[in-house]
């Protein structure tokens, strides 16, 4: 049920989107073209807003009808079967207002750069991390988003120490957002001749490259950039010359690299973007860190250190640690790249939280 308070800021963007709706027949502002497209836009944004508390209100008018028809003995029959039905509409308006409250993440359309990293577990780890890889690489590719691996460190065994690439599309960043964290694999490696289960880990971490990145300033002198030859693939030509780019920001330490591209002006314009995408997401793990323990799912931050799955291949199970009962028994179907369901389940479950932050009027 809608608080009263959400109902009370639903109110006041009702009343917004009459108010905008006055201002756009005004003469002064039709003449202006630049606050006409604004105040156009922002019409638009409320419409679904001033649509859906407009229903909401009738099918609350309409309950208390028929509640008021069980008080009439002929028409009592008729409201007792409409009733559920209005409550279940009530429940669904309900929601879908609760949803327009939130407010959008601006970083949901962006592209994004994945990041994995081999943690405990020796080889085996190296060959989870590739796991992971590979299982993220078919879900994008599944949604026909391009992918390409900015740096890498194969394992000795398989699989990698290490491996950083830039995943394009609209809508990217929305859908791998929860994906940073570590994660877990219980099974029993190809190497183990006692049947014995080990548990390895990698940690994973998502990063948005938006347009708002070049807002960054760094200094020239704040980095150093260091040229080598690329040992990825790539071909002969790119093994010849030292096209690949190292970056050092030297007031923090943080150190990227890129040996994907031939052009070693590729190579550095991908190693900025990724140093700022970091430099952005350390900053906005600083201001975020007064709500971090209200928020069960750290969105789309760097933060590695949160165990937040695990994979048993024995149980051919998958849990995630933030949400209570959140297990799949669909690892096989999971592992090969069939993330929509394990990512709607997270969607939801954030949106919840979204949600109670603004009925208790966190920030």
């Amino acid at each position: 049920m809608l608080s009263p308070k959400l109902l009370r800021k639903l109110e006041q963007l009702a009343e917004r989107h009459e108010e905008v709706g006055r201002l756009l027949s005004d003469q002064d502002v039709i003449g202006n073209n630049t606050r006409f497209r604004e105040l156009s836009q922002e019409y638009a944004q409320l419409d679904p807003v001033a649509e859906g508390l407009s229903a909401y209100h009738q099918a609350r008018r309409d309950l208390e009808q028929a509640e008021a028809w069980c008080t009439d003995p002929e028409m009592c029959d008729l409201a007792e079967e409409e009733i559920p039905r209005l409550k279940s509409g009530m429940e669904n308006f309900e929601s879908r207002l609760g949803l327009l409250l939130i407010p959008p993440d601006t970083r949901d359309e962006a592209n994004l750069f994945l990041e994995i990293r081999a943690g405990t577990g020796g080889d085996e780890a190296a060959i989870f991390a590739g796991d992971l890889f590979r299982m993220y690489a078919r879900y994008a590719e599944r949604k026909r988003w391009p992918l390409e691996i900015l740096s890498s460190n194969l394992g000795e065994h398989g699989g990698y120490r290490e491996i950083i690439v830039r995943i394009e599309g609209k809508g990217a960043f929305s859908k791998f957002k929860f994906e940073s964290g570590t994660h877990r694999v219980q099974r029993v490696p190809d190497t183990e001749t006692q049947g014995r289960i080990h548990t390895s880990a990698a940690t994973v971490a998502i990063l948005p490259e938006m347009d708002a990145v070049a807002d960054i300033d760094i200094p020239p002198g704040d980095i150093r950039t260091d040229t080598f030859r690329a040992s990825c693939a790539g071909g002969q030509h790119v093994n010849k010359t030292d096209s690949a780019i190292r970056i050092t920001h030297l007031p923090t330490g943080l150190v990227v690299e890129c040996q994907d591209e031939r052009s070693q002006h590729k190579n550095r314009a991908r190693a900025m973007s990724l140093l700022k995408a970091r430099l952005l997401d350390e900053q906005r793990a600083k201001q975020n860190a007064a709500q971090a323990e209200s928020r069960r799912l750290q969105v789309g931050s760097g933060d590695r250190s949160q165990r937040i799955r695990t994979y048993n291949f024995p149980q051919g199970r998958i849990t995630d640690h933030r949400v209570e009962g959140l297990t799949l028994y669909r690892l096989p179907e999971i592992i090969a790249g069939d993330l929509d369901e394990l990512i709607e389940r997270l969607t939801v479950e954030n949106q919840a939280d979204e949600l109670k932050l603004l009925t208790e009027g966190n920030p």
